[in-house]
């Protein structure tokens, strides 16, 4: 897989929370072991962190196993606030979900390859990346790429 420059993937807390969920499990410990044999860079960050605050141990080790991998923390900035910002202002979401948002706004403005989540009502969803990718690009920032592991993971189902 290592052609070129490493693609650096964001994932917000879904996809950590997945690895311990039979629905989601296959693609996003797919998408581990892919960190773990370098094909990908994680990024994760500082929302990601305190989203895990009260998780179970089981998926604080899936996130403690992404720092000793030496994923990339992104820590917020004034910049992604104000993105975050305009994405409330345009009604993209609702205050209630400031917060994925905010994971959009924070992997756009450091200008990471991919995000990927599972969270399909509010970010791995045509209509919103359409509108946060207007957003981006009237702001200057390029188009984010969103996907689920299962189309990110090099994992396969495999009929026996």
């Amino acid at each position: 897989m290592k052609r070129g420059k490493t693609l650096r993937i964001y994932l917000d807390t879904s996809v950590i929370g997945g690895c311990i969920d039979p629905e989601f499990s296959p693609w996003s410990n797919g998408l581990m072991k892919d960190f773990h044999e370098e094909n990908f860079k994680p990024v994760i960050s500082e929302v990601v962190t305190l989203e895990l605050e009260f998780a179970p141990d089981s998926i604080k080790r899936v996130y403690a196993s992404l720092q000793r991998l030496g994923a990339e923390i992104l820590q917020v900035s004034e910049k992604a606030l104000e993105l975050a910002d305009v994405y409330q202002e345009r009604e993209i979401l609702t205050p209630k979900y400031y917060d994925d948002g905010l994971h959009i706004a924070m992997a756009t403005v450091a200008e990471v390859d991919v995000l990927v989540s599972w969270n399909f009502r509010h970010i791995v969803h045509l209509h919103k990346i359409r509108m946060f990718n207007a957003v981006n690009a009237e702001l200057g920032y390029r188009s984010m790429e969103i996907y689920s592991p299962r189309e990110v993971s090099n994992y396969e189902i495999r009929d026996n």
